[in-house]
């Protein structure tokens, strides 16, 4: 299965000399398999016919195309795609009852299209993007009986709502108004808003307003705003950032005490926090802005185990070039693993 995708921010057709058409050999063999659109003057790049030779990737002056080698057996998994040589996504998470599900992978992955097509924002398209008219019963009869196809018929009939928690808090000041407490109390459909304010720590900040928030106070906010309403699906994006290790191990709790009752999913990139939140994790890897693909959930100790070493035995797929490795603290030793990353520092080499 080969896949050919085009970063269309970078493609600039009137600042180049049409190169990967002009050098092309399918096309100067005489075969369609890149045509220049009249309009937009961008290449539209035919997959069946692209040899893989990556000539049209190198002269590319604008480093616009991206030319990948996936396993056939790939193409039966695909849940969504964008457009012709856009972005697709392939498999997707799991969120499970009474259990923290984790998804660990770096940015650029479809992270967010999976979150879109969980929560019902989307219908998946299983590849076929032409398809304007996609529903969930056909979705729902390509997956095996399971927890997620289970999922997908309760999001057909309407029955799941969701909360998102967004990775970006920073932003949150442009786009939200007035004070903590006026925020919190607009969300507050579980009636718990004593007790999240005292258990998040954010008590003595109701009467600022969110302008006037330093970074883990936004953060700490932001997780309570999402805590506060009642949904059936919590989505954290990247909780911990902002916080230090003694606010990171108080949101630990409070999701994991969440999860008893509620499917919490969590995207995260601090290895320590996950460790310690995780029951199951998914490993989501393929190449930025071109493709993603989840791992099937695994648990917590092989997943982080198998990340450092950028491979996954199960699929027999290296996902990094080189393992990451660690390095001791002067004075002081760390055992590599699981429930062990924790004053260490990391590097990838």
């Amino acid at each position: 299965m080969r896949v050919a995708v085009l970063k269309e921010d970078s493609c600039q057709p009137k600042k180049c000399n049409d190169e990967c058409y002009a050098f092309c050999p399918p096309v100067r063999n005489g075969q369609e398999c890149i045509i220049l659109d009249d309009h937009s003057g961008k290449p539209m790049i035919s997959e069946s016919l692209c040899i893989g030779c990556g000539i049209c990737v190198n002269k590319c002056p604008h480093d616009a195309l991206i030319i990948e080698n996936l396993p056939s057996e790939l193409e039966q998994d695909m849940i969504h795609r964008y457009s012709m040589n856009g972005f697709r996504l392939f498999r997707l998470p799991t969120p499970s009852k009474e259990s923290v599900v984790g998804i660990l992978g770096p940015n650029g992955m479809g992270k967010s299209t999976a979150i879109n097509a969980l929560s019902g924002r989307i219908v998946p398209n299983l590849g076929d993007w032409m398809d304007k008219e996609c529903n969930w019963d056909g979705i729902i009869e390509t997956l095996p009986r399971g927890e997620l196809r289970d999922f997908f018929i309760s999001v057909r009939e309407g029955k799941i709502k969701v909360a998102l928690k967004p990775q970006n808090i920073d932003r949150l000041p442009k786009r939200v108004q007035g004070t903590v407490r006026d925020l919190l109390n607009k969300v507050d459909e579980r009636d718990m808003f004593e007790e999240m304010t005292t258990d998040l720590g954010i008590s003595h900040l109701l009467d600022r307003t969110v302008q006037q928030l330093s970074g883990g106070e936004l953060q700490r906010m932001a997780i309570c705003a999402t805590m506060l309403r009642d949904v059936d699906v919590y989505f954290f994006d990247e909780p911990s950032s902002y916080l230090d290790i003694h606010e990171r191990m108080r949101i630990v709790k409070i999701i994991q005490k969440l999860a008893e009752t509620k499917r919490v999913l969590v995207i995260e990139h601090d290895l320590a926090v996950l460790d310690v939140l995780a029951d199951l994790i998914h490993i989501v890897y393929g190449k930025k802005g071109a493709f993603g693909i989840f791992t099937p959930a695994r648990s917590t100790r092989q997943a982080i185990n198998s990340y450092l070493d950028g491979y996954l035995p199960e699929q027999n797929v290296r996902i990094r070039d080189k393992p990451i490795k660690f390095l001791n603290h002067r004075g002081g030793s760390a055992e590599l693993g699981s429930k062990s990353l924790v004053g260490v520092v990391w590097k990838s080499s």
